[in-house]
């Protein structure tokens, strides 16, 4: 789902975001998502049962992760094997800057290699609050960043209060510093649509009887098939990143409880609605869901139990004007960090 999305999107966006600012940098993507023995084991499990599936999942992710110039995974604390081989190193990406079951994840922070060379673009602890056992790691760990951004409010006030930096900013996620147009040449329409007009249901989280109804309801007097990539039984079933990029610029609207979803309706100009996500680890995902709205001023786009029909129609021109400012933001902070001035 989302995490597959998400956070392929990220990676790429980000090694485009910088590729525009110095054409001639070399990007390369360090992934960390094969260290946890349990994910290792649910992996091997899913993989005995969904052998058929896997293959569908690799063939649909396949041609996305091409773009993205992955250099290794790297198991457990292997991280010093990328010491020193490069100029500077960015964090980033979803609660980086958890508290897992084991304690603090000291990779997150870079601690391989020197001050200069950390940075962080948009990360999030995911948490608003840091047990005070772990106060002192955090503290002396974030000190040594050369230039920190985070992705919520609430990051940048647990920053401050640890290590009483004041340079401490807000940025939005990656994969809003590249344009519809940017985005489109990675688009890719999904072999199996057929309806020029759908609704894109996107849930990570449960879906109610009650939402399910509302949502059929608006499908119905609007005579649109509803699309639901994550549901298993649909021929769009966890279409791959390329694909998932045409659904969200395509839809009449889209139904989501999901960050990036949001986030791809409002570049693409999609009329979408956002559901509060029913599960357990619910003060994360909303919290982004929340900063996102604010941030745009689109707190109309929550569910308040019906939806309306000026719900099927978007204005962003406001949420555009932001946009701009938050990308020269950005796009600044991203100059500073790999040393080129202005004119460069």
């Amino acid at each position: 789902g989302e995490q597959n999305y998400g956070n392929r999107l990220q990676c790429y966006a980000l090694q485009e975001a910088i590729k525009k600012i110095k054409s001639d940098a070399k990007v390369d993507i360090i992934v960390d998502d094969c260290s946890s023995l349990t994910i290792k084991i649910k992996n091997i499990i899913r993989k005995i049962i969904h052998k058929k599936q896997k293959n569908k999942y690799k063939k649909l992710f396949d041609p996305f992760e091409k773009l993205i110039n992955y250099k290794q995974c790297i198991k457990g604390l292997h991280f010093p094997r990328v010491k020193n081989k490069y100029d500077k190193y960015f964090v980033g990406s979803d609660q980086v800057w958890n508290v897992g079951k084991f304690g603090v994840n000291k990779k997150f922070f870079l601690t391989f290699t020197k001050s200069n060379e950390k940075y962080s673009y948009a990360s999030s602890f995911g948490i608003s609050e840091i047990p005070r056992k772990f106060h002192k790691q955090y503290t002396k760990n974030l000190k040594k960043f050369k230039l920190i951004s985070v992705r919520e409010y609430r990051g940048k006030e647990l920053i401050e209060n640890l290590t009483g930096r004041k340079d401490i900013e807000v940025m939005v996620d990656p994969t809003m510093l590249l344009t519809e147009e940017d985005w489109d040449l990675v688009a890719k329409k999904p072999a199996m649509l057929n309806s020029k007009k759908y609704i894109l249901n996107y849930f990570l989280g449960d879906l109610t009887y009650e939402r399910k109804e509302e949502i059929m309801r608006v499908a119905k007097e609007n005579s649109c098939e509803i699309i639901d990539i994550l549901d298993k039984n649909s021929p769009f079933y966890e279409c791959g990143p390329s694909e998932f990029l045409y659904l969200e610029k395509n839809a009449f609207l889209i139904c989501t409880d999901s960050f990036h979803s949001s986030v791809f309706a409002i570049l693409y100009n999609t009329p979408f609605i956002i559901f509060n996500r029913i599960q357990d680890d619910v003060f994360s995902m909303n919290s982004r869901l929340e900063t996102l709205l604010s941030k745009f001023d689109l707190e109309e786009r929550w569910f308040k139990g019906r939806i309306n029909k000026k719900m099927l129609k978007c204005n962003y021109s406001k949420a555009y004007k932001i946009l701009n400012s938050e990308r020269i933001k950005a796009d600044k902070f991203l100059r500073q960090a790999l040393n080129i001035k202005d004119s460069d």
